[in-house]
């Protein structure tokens, strides 16, 4: 291997960091305050302990339906809805309190 060779490869970016690099171009990273990140903590508890219920609740449905296989399904199906759409109101949420907006 030549010089010039092993200096071009010992200059080389990985893609995670070329692909840092780009994301913080368009939107550097933020700090978060201490008030933030407890926020962001709790609303992660909160809305874990929300999915808990439903999964709880559902599931509990979803044995005594274990005979009808259509109820059984629609149960399974709405658990999966009910929980993606927890999931984006505590998504939403966090970004408010990333952008500063809520608490």
């Amino acid at each position: 291997m030549n010089q010039a060779t092993g200096d071009h490869i010992a200059t080389m970016k990985s893609s995670y960091e070329i692909a840092m690099e780009r994301l913080n171009q368009g939107a550097p990273a933020t700090k978060l305050t201490a008030k933030q990140k407890q926020a962001l903590a709790e609303l992660d508890s909160r809305y874990a302990a929300k999915i808990a219920e439903r999964e709880i609740a559902l599931n509990g449905e979803i044995a005594r339906a274990a005979d009808d296989v259509a109820k059984e399904e629609s149960l399974r199906d709405q658990l999966v809805h009910e929980r993606r759409k927890i999931l984006a109101e505590l998504e939403e949420k966090k970004e408010q309190v990333r952008n500063g907006k809520g608490g």
